[in-house]
C-alpha cells in the first residue's frame, strides 16, 4: 500500500466512525448508507489503489 492509500483509507474509516456516532444507525441499511458517506469523503477523483505492498518499499537488506 502506498502512503496515499493508507491516508485515504484512514480518512474514510475515521469519517465513517464519526458519522456513525452522530447518527446512531440501527439497521443494516442505515449502516450501509453511513459507510458509503464515509467513503465519499475520501474521494479524490484519482487512482489510489495499487498492487504495491509494504515489502516493495523495503531495501533488499531489510527483507532478509
Amino acid at each position: 500500500m502506498t502512503n496515499k492509500e493508507l491516508v485515504l483509507n484512514m480518512l474514510a474509516e475515521l469519517s465513517t466512525t464519526e458519522i456513525s456516532k452522530a447518527n446512531n444507525p440501527q439497521t443494516i441499511l442505515e449502516h450501509k448508507k453511513i459507510a458509503e458517506q464515509g467513503g465519499e469523503i475520501a474521494k479524490t477523483g484519482q487512482k489510489v489503489v495499487t498492487s504495491a505492498k509494504a515489502s516493495d518499499y523495503l531495501s533488499t537488506e531489510e527483507n532478509k
